[in-house]
């Protein structure tokens, strides 16, 4: 068994799905709410334990989420930055991140994926735990046909795995979280172009899946998890933010009370981030975390 220490955001893609949004704004820099959508994927890893992070992006976006993020230093994690210049999938991830992965198991998170739910910081440290192979994490939606697809039998093991398909043998989506050993580097080089022309995770997936060693994690009811990529769903999580947030008076990934949470910052840290805030909501959601 190993465990997960290292995490990647993919944070590249050009949004073409949110224009005119997208045309001069990278998708992760767009709000959920009041924060940018970057900050959920983020406050996952971290949730999960995950400290030393890379984040995948276009070259004419690095700067700007470098000047949002920077090196991970005041959250008590490391941040470090790597470019994709033209999207071929998902895997390609791993083929870029070579060198920050160098053998060790990984996570990958894309970058406009929202997780939210109770229980969900420790259904994520389980999987870091006991990774053997590979684990993904499945969500029932109405729509399988949009999403990568996994079958279950009736113990719940998995039987296939689908990309987009016509006629869903199930609907699951495999959500945009992923754990993988130190063989997926060498397994996502091995992969072919499908017929769109793309490295497709769910090859990737299958390559485990064959040999009997994939885990699939359910993300079951109390759970949301959005794919933001649209103009209606990034309207969803906002709305649900919002309605969480005040109604409940907490905050929704705010990575600055996660690292506080996680313990990877102590109290003087927490407050010198909060009173570094500019005079805002997101700033007073935090002092009364201070305060209580």
């Amino acid at each position: 068994m190993m465990t997960v220490r290292k995490g990647i955001i993919l944070a590249g893609g050009t949004g073409t799905r949110l224009y005119p949004l997208t045309r001069v704004a990278n998708k992760q820099l767009l709000p959920i709410y009041d924060k940018p959508v970057i900050y959920y994927p983020l406050t996952t890893l971290m949730l999960a334990g995950i400290r030393d992070i890379l984040i995948i992006t276009h070259p004419k976006d690095l700067s700007v989420i470098q000047a949002l993020l920077g090196d991970g230093s005041g959250l008590g994690i490391k941040i470090s930055y790597d470019i994709q210049v033209e999207p071929v999938g998902l895997p390609e991830a791993f083929i870029i991140g070579e060198k920050f992965i160098n053998n060790s198991p990984v996570a990958l998170i894309l970058g406009d994926n929202f997780y939210h739910g109770q229980g969900l910081s420790d259904q994520l440290h389980k999987a870091t735990r006991v990774l053997n192979g590979a684990t993904i994490f499945s969500y029932a939606v109405d729509d399988p046909w949009r999403f990568g697809i996994i079958s279950l039998d009736k113990e719940g093991r998995p039987l296939a795995v689908e990309e987009k398909p016509t006629s869903p043998l199930s609907n699951l989506a495999i959500t945009g979280l992923y754990y993988f050993d130190g063989d997926v580097v060498q397994r996502a080089k091995a992969l072919k172009p499908s017929a769109r022309g793309e490295l497709e995770m769910t090859d990737l997936i299958r390559s485990y899946l064959v040999e009997n060693r994939l885990t699939v994690e359910a993300l079951g009811r109390g759970y949301v998890w959005i794919d933001v990529g649209t103009p209606h769903s990034l309207l969803d999580a906002s709305n649900y933010v919002a309605l969480i947030q005040s109604r409940q008076g907490v905050a929704i990934a705010s990575p600055e009370e996660v690292a506080w949470r996680m313990e990877f910052i102590n109290d003087d840290a927490f407050k010198g981030l909060v009173g570094a805030l500019e005079d805002c909501q997101y700033r007073k959601f935090l002092e009364a975390i201070l305060k209580s």
